[in-house]
């Protein structure tokens, strides 16, 4: 009589699955850092990132997100300015900031910078003074770190509003519209 073998087949251990988040080291890890303050704006919140005393992120965070206050001198600062601007859409002032893009998004960030408060320019304007493609502004217009200081909201698609901080529907589309509104572009 034969031996029969048993077969073994693998099973894969539980942390090995594809619906498991391998934990890491958190040196090893990506983690943004915290917010040094949350402002509230009309239509969302506004995430406030520093270093080394410099601006360095500005995030739009959904309206449900908690306010948090500005300690920092720097956010303190930017709290005044942003209050300011509500009240009247004025332009913010020059804050120390650090801008981490490539520098062709750099170039983008200074174009779109140069938008006057009231006046918008569309992608292909942007696209053809850097001697480039519309969409590729588009990408460095949802890498910018610095909205509102770097207007980003000014620039709009050829065929309508366009999309904003990289989503074309909701609430991010929608605090596009209102900052345009405010500023006296859209009626």
């Amino acid at each position: 009589m034969r031996k029969h073998r048993r077969l073994f087949l693998f099973r894969a251990p539980p942390w090995l699955s594809q619906n498991h988040a391998f934990p890491r080291h958190p040196e090893l890890m990506n983690a943004e850092p915290p917010f040094a303050a949350i402002l509230a704006m009309p239509t969302c919140r506004l995430g406030v990132r520093i270093r080394a005393g410099a601006l360095t992120e500005l995030v739009f965070l959904p309206p449900t997100e908690a306010t948090q206050p500005a300690n920092d001198p720097l956010c303190v600062a930017l709290e005044q300015a942003l209050s300011r601007y509500l009240a009247a859409a004025c332009d913010f002032p020059a804050l120390p900031r650090v801008l981490d893009g490539t520098p062709f998004q750099r170039r983008v960030w200074a174009a779109i910078s140069a938008i006057p408060r009231g006046k918008i320019l569309r992608y292909r304007d942007i696209a053809d003074s850097l001697a480039s493609a519309p969409r590729a502004v588009g990408q460095a217009c949802g890498a910018n770190p610095l909205p509102l200081i770097i207007p980003c909201h000014r620039v709009l698609a050829s065929t309508g509003l366009g999309g904003f901080a990289n989503h074309t529907t909701g609430w991010l589309v929608e605090t596009k519209r209102w900052l345009l509104w405010h500023e006296g572009v859209l009626a």
